[in-house]
């Protein structure tokens, strides 16, 4: 998986890049639509991941071990002083099993640790704001050529990336002709991949109705079901989307950017509708009342060492210092008086007045045993 750092084009210019409308025919038509607002959004792997993770969830089917068991036998405990752990015993005699542990999780025909319940929390709730930020990079990354054939997608033979067809291709109603514009609009590989790809699938889903398991092919956007839905459902690999209900799990399936997405006009042009452009907000989606607005770039050119190396910016910057200056060596203030001075100012003078309270407390002590020493002679003589 890789990056591509597109060219942002300027807020405030005159024009947008034009994409080319193609026909039913698969020809290059006349007209052209502006490209959408929304493909200027950044690219957000990790959005997109930690999104898709949490919708994964809310399709999952509550499943649990029954309670009983590991615990249909009666079992207890045979107590201290018997050299044997205190796991409970299957009661009873006369065969093997009785006088095995029973119950526990470490015992042989024992539950399981922490038995499962249906009540665990199986879904995830995700932000609104998020699950739109993550569907604005999904549809971003569908642009980028580079992501969409990292992704796998056989696209060498389309025209442009994003691919637009003309909204007559909405009223196709038979799949004859669906699969006839896919291959002129040279989408058709991309399904060739996905019926070589079809596989069985490794363990027990096989006995489950998922039988097989194939790669996932184009995924065609539409804004009006007047057959397209019927046209497009039986060709293997194919999905189809209404504009405006698009999801993460089909933009960026197993949260990997880069789907290969056929437009028909209608739906191209209805995306600034739904998720605005960087300078005005939608018209479609709210907010608790408040338009929604499309994420916008951090970085306007991404291109960090030309911006560090650009004129502007070194013209201001300080000029890169000469040399290093010779590293002191460092000094305990324990030890070293500069030290200490450069640390505590008044640590000389707090040294020199401790030193002389403490000369003036021996002197004071010294007096004192003379005078205790002359007290006590004294005593004596008058005693003898």
């Amino acid at each position: 998986f890789f990056f591509c750092l597109v060219p942002v084009p300027s807020r405030t210019m005159a024009s947008r890049p034009t994409v080319t409308v193609y026909g039913a025919d698969g020809a290059a038509g006349s007209s052209s639509v502006a490209l959408p607002g929304v493909f200027l959004a950044p690219v957000r792997p990790d959005v997109v991941h930690q999104v898709t993770v949490a919708l994964s969830k809310n399709k999952r089917q509550p499943y649990s071990v029954n309670k009983y068991a590991g615990k249909s036998c009666a079992a207890s405990s045979w107590g201290t002083g018997r050299a044997v752990s205190r796991i409970p015993r299957v009661q009873g005699g006369g065969t093997h099993r009785s006088g095995q542990g029973a119950y526990g999780n470490m015992c042989r025909g024992g539950r399981m640790f922490a038995p499962t319940k249906t009540w665990r929390k199986w879904h995830a709730k995700i932000n609104v704001t998020q699950k739109r930020y993550a569907a604005c990079s999904a549809i971003a990354a569908s642009g980028v050529t580079p992501l969409v054939m990292a992704r796998g997608h056989r696209v060498e033979d389309t025209p442009e990336c994003p691919l637009v067809v003309d909204a007559s291709v909405e009223s196709t109603a038979k799949t004859q002709k669906a699969v006839d514009l896919l291959r002129k609009i040279g989408a058709h590989a991309d399904v060739d991949k996905v019926v070589a790809s079809r596989t069985m699938r490794a363990g027990k889903g096989k006995m489950r109705n998922r039988r097989f398991v194939q790669r996932r092919g184009p995924l065609v956007i539409y804004d009006k079901d007047e057959g397209i839905s019927r046209a497009f459902r039986n060709i293997p690999g194919v999905e189809l989307a209404q504009v405006d209900s698009l999801s993460v799990l089909q933009l960026a399936p197993g949260g990997h950017l880069g789907r290969f997405c056929v437009w028909t006009q209608s739906a191209f042009e209805k995306l600034d509708a739904l998720y605005g452009t960087p300078t005005e907000a939608s018209s479609e989606k709210t907010r608790h009342g408040t338009p929604y607005r499309m994420p916008q770039l951090q970085m306007a050119n991404a291109d960090l060492s030309r911006l560090i190396n650009s004129d502007e910016v070194q013209s201001v910057v300080n000029a890169p210092k000469e040399g290093t200056a010779p590293k002191a060596r460092k000094a305990n203030p324990l030890k070293s008086a500069k030290a200490m001075d450069v640390l505590n100012p008044a640590a000389a003078t707090f040294k020199k007045a401790a030193t002389e309270a403490q000369a003036t407390k021996k002197a004071k002590a010294k007096r004192v045993n003379a005078m205790k020493s002359t007290f006590y002679k004294q005593l004596i003589a008058d005693e003898s």
